[in-house]
């Protein structure tokens, strides 16, 4: 859904960790594996825009794409920042809210770190803030508002979409609309069940032993 990698950050400082490959080549293994894998690339990412139609280790680069769910739901894929006026009007203020979201990211981990040593759970102050400041609820329903219309409009009973970061759910006028979130605020994936049915699924914190046999458990599945 894009958004993959922050293209914005690493032109002002490269940062590139082995956890980033880690992701790329599970993603890679995976439609090595058959599984078809779609990229719709984001603002923070628009530079894999110009691949639109090419595959990369089977994995291909779409601009938006269509998925019908078992259900037989017709549901419009898409970023979503071309329904973002900040954007598309004044990329500088985008820049800008960027660095002060970057910020606000760095002041939320030392903080959970904190809370960590005292026992507490993880809890995201950007994402408290978007649930309190009045503008930034503002500019999430009119981003809402904006988008499930266009999906309508365009003959789909649905849209599934980014870009806004926060994970979401609902009926908008007989409109599905869903936003699958991100993996760093929220920690938020969007999945279908074998009926059609949708899910948002939230990672909450475990014990690092109950971690490690998860992904011990992932890795060993049958192809």
């Amino acid at each position: 859904m894009g958004d993959i990698v922050d293209g914005w950050q690493l032109r002002r400082r490269w940062y590139w960790p082995q956890s980033h490959n880690d992701v790329v080549q599970k993603l890679l293994r995976r439609a090595r594996k058959g599984c078809e894998v779609i990229y719709v690339p984001g603002n923070h990412d628009e530079f894999a825009r110009q691949f639109g139609g090419h595959h990369f280790g089977g994995i291909e680069v779409r601009e938006e794409t269509v998925h019908i769910t078992a259900d037989g739901r017709q549901l419009w894929v898409v970023h979503g920042d071309y329904f973002d006026g900040v954007i598309q009007c004044a990329k500088w203020l985008a820049y800008l809210g960027d660095n002060m979201y970057e910020f606000t990211l760095k002041l939320n981990r030392h903080l959970n770190i904190l809370r960590g040593r005292l026992g507490l759970p993880y809890w995201s102050l950007s994402a408290y803030l978007k649930h309190k400041v009045k503008k930034a609820l503002t500019y999430v329903t009119d981003f809402e508002a904006a988008v499930a219309p266009e999906a309508r409009r365009r003959g789909h009973q649905g849209v599934v979409c980014g870009h806004i970061h926060r994970a979401e759910m609902r009926e908008i006028d007989g409109t599905l609309y869903c936003n699958d979130g991100d993996w760093v605020e929220s920690r938020t994936a969007l999945v279908e069940h074998f009926d059609g049915r949708l899910e948002l699924l939230h990672w909450s914190a475990q014990p690092a032993v109950t971690r490690s046999e998860t992904i011990v458990e992932l890795e060993t599945e049958p192809a």
